[in-house]
């Protein structure tokens, strides 16, 4: 029996963990399916972390370490090399590694921590065959930062997500040629700091509007035909265009791994892909708790850490009984804004709310309302799905109301 198993060895994890830690919880095991701590940050060599968290430019793995650092300074036990197999409804974990083969762990609470995966080339049904040199966006950054392979020189890169844009970037500093970034939205599904230096300050062409429609070669890929699409993202023939290449990056989403949150039958949000949460990252089954890409997909590292503190002291409350469950309000959306982390509300205290809106709007107002009564209204010169925003609800204004709606007005 644990008090608290993590699983997940990430930013999401581990920042879990020294909350939970920090809050008086001493019996906690961290569980990782790699062979070290820091998840996807290991590989991420770029700076840009850790400005909103600690007020410096780190690079990824310079993050990971400073949570690394105080996990040992915690002495908090951890597994790695380990992968977990099975979650139950009452918190039995199984797992297995090479050491103790196959076990169990029954804990008190379990936060899940396991982050995402991307969404791989077969999803995408293009026309073509299956050459090699198609990779995703982040398969070719292990490549470059990791292993020191160079996936190809004449480079073009389908989605515009920000690991897409970085290593736009990364594959010109390392001498190949990348010939454009297509994205079929209308906009770009990424930080706009990235835009400006991933792309513009390269040179690099951003086409909107654009997709990959045949894939050309057969033992290695010779190039693509991409096409401009219209506004049900159908490509347009006469815009077809082939671009020789000897690289395909796919950077067309991340699909957060919650496979274990079903077999343990946590209530999944249709549009994150998620866990559906309150505002203490509970999910639908009492002492599971979850937080960082697994729940839903986020901007910035600093973001992360800051929801699994919540996570993480929220368990150690739940474990010490001190948790109520007084209020139940939905949290629901107009559509415009796309979906909230958390949907729902149980408790009375000041609640950040996490939203992302499903096209590009400017000169709006995001307003919270319950009924005929407005809780809050924030006015927004612009707002895009590749930005996260939030609104805090303070503990008095969620005295007296049953239900919120976000919505967005003054387009």
């Amino acid at each position: 029996m644990k008090d608290l198993v993590i699983i997940g060895g990430g930013p999401a994890g581990m920042s879990a963990a020294i909350a939970a830690a920090d809050s008086g919880i001493r019996d906690i095991l961290v569980i990782e399916r790699d062979a070290h701590l820091g998840g996807i940050l290991q590989q991420c060599i770029h700076n840009g972390f850790g400005l909103h968290k600690f007020g410096e430019e780190l690079t990824g793995p310079e993050y990971a370490w400073k949570y690394e650092q105080k996990l040992h300074d915690l002495n908090i036990d951890y597994k790695l090399n380990t992968m977990v197999l099975d979650l139950s409804e009452d918190k039995v974990i199984t797992a297995t590694n090479s050491e103790d083969g196959i076990f169990q762990i029954r804990a008190k609470a379990v936060i899940l921590a396991m982050g995402c995966r991307e969404r791989a080339k077969g999803a995408l049904n293009i026309a073509g065959s299956r050459p090699a040199g198609i990779y995703s966006a982040g398969t070719a950054q292990k490549f470059v930062n990791m292993k020191g392979f160079l996936p190809g020189k004449n480079v073009v890169i389908l989605g515009s997500g920000d690991i897409g844009l970085i290593m736009a970037r990364r594959m010109t500093l390392e001498g190949a040629k990348v010939h454009a970034v297509c994205e079929l939205m209308p906009y770009s599904g990424g930080l706009a700091r990235n835009i400006q230096q991933c792309l513009h300050d390269f040179d690099i062409p951003l086409r909107l509007s654009h997709t990959v429609v045949e894939i050309h070669g057969k033992d290695r890929l010779e190039g693509v035909t991409i096409a401009q699409v219209d506004a049900s993202r159908k490509p347009i023939e006469k815009t077809r265009e082939y671009i020789p290449c000897d690289t395909l990056l796919l950077s067309v989403g991340l699909i957060p791994e919650n496979e274990l949150s079903k077999a343990a039958q946590v209530d999944i949000s249709p549009i994150t892909n998620g866990a559906v949460v309150d505002q203490d990252r509970q999910t639908s089954v009492p002492g599971i708790f979850a937080c960082g890409n697994v729940l839903h997909v986020h901007d910035l590292v600093d973001f992360v850490s800051e929801e699994a503190e919540i996570a993480g002291k929220a368990a150690a409350e739940y474990i010490n009984g001190s948790q109520s469950d007084a209020l139940s309000i939905p949290v629901k959306t107009d559509g415009k804004i796309r979906y909230t982390v958390p949907q729902i509300i149980t408790r009375k205290k000041d609640v950040t709310v996490y939203f992302r809106v499903s096209d590009v709007y400017k000169n709006v107002s995001v307003k919270v309302t319950s009924g005929d009564a407005v809780i809050v209204s924030k006015k927004k010169r612009k707002v895009a799905p590749g930005e996260m925003e939030s609104i805090t609800l303070k503990r008095d204004q969620l005295a007296s109301v049953k239900e919120l709606y976000f919505s967005l007005e003054g387009m």
